[in-house]
């Protein structure tokens, strides 16, 4: 029997697998989430995120520290305050803990490149993500205003790029508009576009102590049934003046981000949520899975089109590279 035609030969051994190989995840394609809290010599693990750790700055400089040595070139911050109120005024405080994060990052570790999440549930008494009317409901245009103040005072400090993650109609481009009148007309957004209500974000509200005190978030965050509407969120998001549009879940949401990726033409990111992270890291602890589901997990992302990265196995993929 005479096959022409055989694609086994490809497969042969690691060295050819690897010429031929169609998806290549890089160092320079992921952004490593951090969390931040007030106080001194704290690094504390994040027990429904294993390795994962709450920081105080002076831990946080040696973590940064590490993950530049290792090659990683950003990092995502997300604060987590000692005071919250009814309009999170912490979050958008000169002195709060994102703001003197930024700084202490930027005046030892210039060269990296700092993304700050601009959202508000962290930093309210009632854990959603803007100003609350009487009845309950997220006011979405008086929240803007509060956005675009965070935002703001995250590129005051040092920011390199702001990341409104609160799903309000509008905030990019508000967001957008308050930058440029304070001077920063440099400082990119990378808009939280196609953000799911989903079951997936359940360890970082832990880690983060973000919970909303009652009722859900779906009101503002997209029903995980729908991908037009995210079609439509990502092309508002562009109109306004996102930089890079996000989808996020990652993983459950695939066909979400190749259908971004088919229909713009504009860097995409993909966030490998908390959940996504937990689930995979879990069982290859408990040796239900090999360690190679990280890696095949992260493929399937950038394959469905993701330009950038953001997982919390950062860390554990630039020690693969590096040691391979």
């Amino acid at each position: 029997m005479n096959i022409v035609k055989r694609p086994r030969r490809l497969r042969v051994n690691e060295t050819i697998r690897s010429i031929v190989r169609e998806t290549k995840i890089n160092i320079e394609d992921l952004v490593y989430p951090l969390f931040v809290v007030e106080g001194e010599n704290i690094k504390e693990e994040i027990k429904s995120m294993p390795d994962n750790y709450r920081f105080s700055i002076d831990k946080l400089l040696e973590e940064v520290k590490e993950l530049q040595e290792l090659g990683i070139k950003s990092i995502l911050l997300f604060g987590i305050p000692e005071h919250k109120d009814e309009c999170g005024s912490d979050a958008y405080d000169e002195n709060g803990i994102i703001q003197k994060a930024v700084r202490a990052i930027k005046v030892n570790f210039p060269k990296m490149y700092v993304i700050t999440d601009i959202c508000m549930c962290e930093y309210t008494c009632h854990g959603h993500c803007g100003i609350l009317t009487e009845d309950g409901y997220v006011d979405n245009d008086k929240t803007l205003e509060y956005l675009g103040k965070i935002a703001v005072s995250h590129a005051l400090a040092g920011a390199d790029m702001v990341a409104p993650s609160d799903m309000m109609d509008g905030r990019v481009g508000y967001m957008r508009e308050a930058l440029d009148k304070a001077g920063y007309v440099n400082v990119p957004i990378m808009a939280y576009s196609a953000k799911y209500s989903s079951a997936f974000y359940g360890p970082f509200r832990d880690a983060a102590d973000s919970a909303p005190s009652f009722g859900d978030r779906k009101a503002y965050q997209m029903d995980p049934a729908n991908i037009n509407e995210a079609v439509r969120e990502v092309e508002l998001d562009i109109e306004e003046g996102a930089d890079i549009v996000m989808v996020k879940p990652a993983l459950p949401y695939l066909d979400v981000i190749r259908k971004v990726k088919d229909t713009f033409n504009i860097p995409i990111a993909a966030y490998n949520v908390s959940g996504e992270y937990s689930m995979i890291k879990m069982a290859v602890d408990n040796g239900l899975l090999n360690e190679s589901a990280i890696m095949e997990s992260l493929v399937s992302i950038k394959r469905a089109g993701a330009d950038i990265i953001i997982t919390y196995f950062a860390k554990y993929v630039a020690k693969e590279i590096r040691d391979k």
